[in-house]
C-alpha cells in the first residue's frame, strides 16, 4: 500500500490556488473538439474557461488557430462575455475583436488594429497577451504560459501511441453528455485510472467485460481489454450495427482501450466509437465533465444513425462513477481523513501523484 495525495490537495482552497497556477495554468489544457467548438470554420471566435481564466480561441480567415487572454490591453475589460459554467462554449462568427468599453479593436491573431482617438507610436506593444494553442487528434489544447510550454506532442505522446489506429482527428461528435460533479478533478482522474472499483460500482459494465470484475489486476491496457464472448464494443448489448473504425488491427476490433492526457482529457476507445471526457475544474470540489462520443463521419451522416446503444451505456457508467466520486469528496472533507491509500492493483492511479508533485515543486508551485 502506498500513500495517496494528502487531504488538503482535494479540499483546501489555498492548495487549489497553488495547484491551479502551477499545473492547470502551466500545462497544455484540453478545451474541447475542434469541430464541436466551431473552430473548424474560418473567422470564428470562442470563449473558453481554463480553471478560472477566460481565454479567446480564434480561427482566422485561413483557418489558422490563435489564442489570447480575454483581456483588453487598454483598461482590462473582457472583449467577449464568457458563457456560464454549465453552458458549452460555442464559436461565433468574427472578423475582428472589439472591446465593448472603448472600441479598441484587435485582429483575430491578437494584433491591435484600432485605438480610437489614441495616438500610439507602437501598436505592436499593445497586442493581446498570447496563449499557446495546438491541436492533437481533433482536440484543441491551450497553454496559458506559452513561453514555458514544451511541445504538445510530448504531453500526448503515450496516448498518441496507444490510440494511433483510431483516427481520432477524423472522428466527429455523435452525442454529448454534460455533468456537474461535486468532486475535485483529481478524484475523477484517479477513478478513471483504476478498475479496482469496477466490480462494486459497475455491474453492467463487468457483465460486458468480465475481467473488469477481477479487482483491476493484470489488465493490459496497451493491448486492450477483451469483451465477453460475442461482444466487441461498449454498448448496452456489446454489439452494434455500426462498422468498426477503419484502421484498427485485429485485436482492437474486439477490445477496449483507454488512455489519459493530464491534466484533463480521458479517452476510452471502442471498436466503433471513442468516448472522450474533457474535465473543466472550477473549484476544489466542483468539476464540469463533457463526455463526447466520437464516431466515423460516415456513420454519423447515415440516415439511420442512432448513438443510443452506446450513449445509454456510457451515461449509466458515467453516473455511477460521478456518484462514487462525490461520495469520496464528501468523505475526504471529514475531519478524520488525512490521506488515502493506493492498493497494489491501483498502481496506475499513482500516475497522478508521479505527474503532479514534480510540477508543484517547480517554479510555479514553489517548494511546497
Amino acid at each position: 500500500m502506498q500513500e495517496a495525495l494528502p487531504k488538503e490537495m482535494y479540499v483546501d482552497e489555498a492548495a487549489w490556488r497553488v495547484e491551479r497556477e502551477a499545473v492547470l495554468h502551466s500545462e497544455w489544457f484540453c478545451v474541447g473538439r475542434l469541430d464541436a467548438l466551431g473552430l473548424a470554420e474560418p473567422s470564428r471566435v470562442v470563449v473558453v474557461d481554463v480553471a478560472g481564466e477566460s481565454v479567446l480561441v480564434t480561427s482566422d480567415e485561413d483557418r489558422a488557430l490563435h489564442a489570447s487572454y480575454n483581456v483588453c490591453r487598454h483598461r482590462g475589460s473582457q472583449l467577449l462575455a464568457a458563457p456560464p459554467d454549465d453552458a458549452p462554449p460555442v464559436a461565433c462568427a468574427a472578423s475582428a475583436l472589439r472591446c465593448p468599453y472603448h472600441s479598441w479593436t484587435y485582429a483575430l491573431d491578437g494584433r491591435l488594429l484600432r485605438a480610437p482617438h489614441a495616438d500610439l507610436d507602437d501598436t505592436t506593444a499593445f497586442a493581446l497577451d498570447p496563449v499557446g494553442v495546438d491541436v492533437w487528434g481533433g482536440f484543441v489544447f491551450v497553454h496559458l504560459t506559452p513561453q514555458r510550454a514544451a511541445p504538445l506532442a510530448e504531453a500526448v505522446a503515450h496516448a498518441a501511441g496507444t490510440l494511433a489506429n483510431y483516427g481520432l482527428a477524423d472522428l466527429v461528435v455523435g452525442a454529448t453528455f454534460r455533468y456537474e460533479v461535486a468532486a475535485n478533478y483529481k478524484v475523477l482522474l484517479e477513478n478513471y485510472n483504476e478498475c479496482y472499483h469496477c466490480g462494486p460500482v459497475h455491474p453492467e459494465l463487468c457483465r460486458l467485460v468480465p475481467s473488469f470484475a477481477g479487482g483491476g489486476d493484470d489488465l493490459d491496457w496497451d493491448a486492450g481489454i477483451p469483451h465477453r464472448e460475442g461482444a466487441w464494443t461498449f454498448t448496452t448489448t456489446g454489439t452494434t450495427t455500426r462498422a468498426p473504425l477503419p484502421g484498427l488491427d485485429e485485436e482492437e476490433r474486439t477490445r477496449h482501450k483507454g488512455d489519459l492526457v493530464y491534466p484533463n482529457l480521458m479517452v476510452s476507445a471502442s471498436a466503433d466509437h471513442v468516448a472522450a471526457f474533457v474535465l473543466r475544474p472550477h473549484a476544489p470540489d466542483r468539476t464540469t465533465v463533457e463526455c463526447s462520443l466520437l464516431f466515423a463521419r460516415q456513420a454519423v451522416e447515415a440516415a439511420d444513425f442512432d448513438p443510443g446503444d452506446a450513449g445509454d451505456l456510457w451515461d449509466l457508467v458515467n453516473r455511477q462513477d460521478w456518484a462514487v466520486c462525490e461520495s469520496v469528496q464528501r468523505g475526504m472533507s471529514s475531519r478524520s481523513y488525512r490521506h488515502g491509500w493506493f492498493a497494489p492493483m491501483e498502481d496506475d492511479s499513482l500516475d497522478i501523484r508521479r505527474w503532479l508533485l514534480p510540477r508543484l515543486a517547480g517554479p510555479a508551485g514553489g517548494a511546497s
